[in-house]
């Protein structure tokens, strides 16, 4: 089943359970959507930890408590050199997949062999962006598109992922809302990523790479 097929699937699902409740159209009507942004907004939350001073440096620090490595750079045209560094300096394969929606980056400039698309079982390395980072946690929120696909993510053994500092907050909340402002529908998929992903269920021992990428490495771009 491709994207495609699955989508239209789960629209003719939500479909039929809207018909059932009597809402008609397929989709929430303007109105409906409405309602729940007012709902979303009156609703109180309940006491938030404090998360102040240096957000970038606090997402770091959790980050790299949770295994991930982070550099920083100035500015995104710096960050196909970064990273081959870092594929370099670890002895890591120099070639798999990047998302579309950084394409434009010169990565064969830097002797990397990363292709525009979804990943496959045989990407050594997927790089991709995120659509937030959490300062709280150092987790990241990546959100699933036609240009960001979720494998890249989630199959080669390393992910490289790329994050603006302006879009590190300090919650799950403030995440959340900016996906509200930013989608207004909310994307397929939204995924929160802490580090490799990793297991202790064998004798209590932590083993990384269990069901999902061995090592995550964390580009964050200044400017």
């Amino acid at each position: 089943m491709t994207i495609g097929d699955s989508n239209r699937a789960r629209a003719n699902i939500l479909g039929r359970i809207r018909k059932a409740q009597g809402r008609g159209a397929s989709r929430p009507s303007r109105a409906e959507s409405e309602a729940v942004e007012s709902y979303l907004m009156a609703h109180p939350r309940g006491p938030l930890p404090e998360v102040g001073g240096d957000l970038v440096a606090r997402f770091r620090e959790r980050a790299e408590s949770m295994q991930s490595t982070t550099e920083e750079v100035d500015r995104e045209a710096q960050v196909p050199a970064v990273v081959a560094a870092y594929l370099n300096a670890n002895r890591l394969p120099r070639s798999g997949c990047v998302w579309p929606a950084l394409a434009h980056l010169d990565w064969r400039g830097v002797g990397l062999d990363l292709a525009p698309r979804t990943a496959n079982g045989d990407d050594g390395v997927g790089v991709t962006g995120a659509f937030a980072a959490i300062a709280e946690t150092g987790t990241l929120v990546v959100a699933s598109g036609p240009d960001t696909p979720a494998s890249a993510s989630l199959l080669p053994e390393t992910h490289v992922a790329v994050v603006r500092a302006e879009r590190i907050v300090a919650r799950m909340e403030e995440a959340w809302d900016l996906a509200r402002r930013a989608f207004g529908q909310l994307p397929r998929a939204i995924n929160f990523i802490s580090g490799p992903s990793r297991t202790g269920d064998i004798e209590q021992q932590l083993v990384l790479g269990a069901h999902g990428p061995y090592r995550v490495h964390i580009v964050i771009v200044r400017g």
